[in-house]
């Protein structure tokens, strides 16, 4: 057990200098793209994301199954994400076809990360200011909307451990009574995985799932209530799912380590 904690330590450390190099050589290569139009900027932060999948699949042996994609509409709509892991901040970028995160106001103002946002349309929220800062949201979200784009909001704010008691926040139910167009729950189990304020990365297989759309028109309370039952009840199973998978990855390498024990060579 000792050596396969020591190995998860050695690939975690080599996929994080290669992760945070990635940043740094895509970041530089893309700046010329800060004048042209955003569609070149967006196409390398998706080829971010999709080499940051590969390093995490080669190296930590973590992939991901994305599953209901096709619920996700094209045009306008919003996406409310559960939120364990730094690892959706950058992944679904590899699945959605035109993404407008909303972030927190002081990633916006970081190298590279806050220029590139800012040319993306990415939307920034202050979230000390209160109803103010949540009306200036919706309103940019709702300009997003009008140019088809899908609006990436996590409901709880802040990232949350798998297991973890629900807190969600009004900006999610705000944002959709001013919409007008259907929201898409998405559950996943990345925390799982890649753990929050964790180095670590643990070998399996992130599930993403898109649940059925919820149509626009609901009154506040009634689509709150609906939004945090399903997207918590997914998110359960999923959690679940992972938990087994992982179960099963650990009763392999022990039954492994026990075969080289009593092998007549050991």
């Amino acid at each position: 057990m000792a050596q396969f904690g020591q190995f998860l330590r050695v690939r975690s450390l080599v996929f994080n200098a290669l992760f945070y190099l990635n940043v740094l050589v895509q970041g530089v290569l893309a700046l010329p793209t800060l004048l042209l139009p955003s569609r070149f900027t967006l196409a390398f932060i998706r080829s971010y994301a999709l080499t940051s999948l590969w390093l995490l699949r080669v190296i930590c042996g973590i992939s991901v199954e994305w599953r209901g994609l096709e619920k996700i509409p094209r045009g306008a709509c919003i996406i409310a994400c559960k939120h364990q892991s730094a690892w959706e901040t950058f992944s679904l970028y590899a699945a959605i076809r035109d993404p407008a995160y909303i972030l927190k106001r002081e990633l916006m103002w970081l190298p590279f990360l806050g220029w590139y946002a800012w040319k993306t349309g990415l939307i920034p929220i202050d979230r000390g200011a209160g109803m103010a800062a949540l009306s200036r949201t919706t309103a940019a979200a709702r300009r997003e909307l009008k140019r088809g784009r899908q609006i990436v909001i996590f409901p709880e704010g802040t990232r949350r451990a798998p297991g973890a008691e629900p807190a969600y926040k009004p900006g999610a139910t705000y944002l959709y009574s001013k919409a007008g167009v259907p929201c898409v729950p998405m559950a996943l189990n990345s925390g799982l995985f890649w753990p929050r304020r964790s180095t670590r990365r643990i070998p399996g297989t992130i599930i993403v799932e898109a649940l059925e759309p919820i149509p626009p028109g609901l009154d506040r309370p009634t689509f709150a209530a609906r939004l945090q039952t399903v997207l918590e009840q997914a998110t359960d199973r999923l959690v679940q799912e992972g938990k087994d998978q992982q179960s099963g990855i650990g009763n392999q390498g022990s039954g492994i380590r026990n075969q080289s024990r009593n092998h007549p060579d050991a």
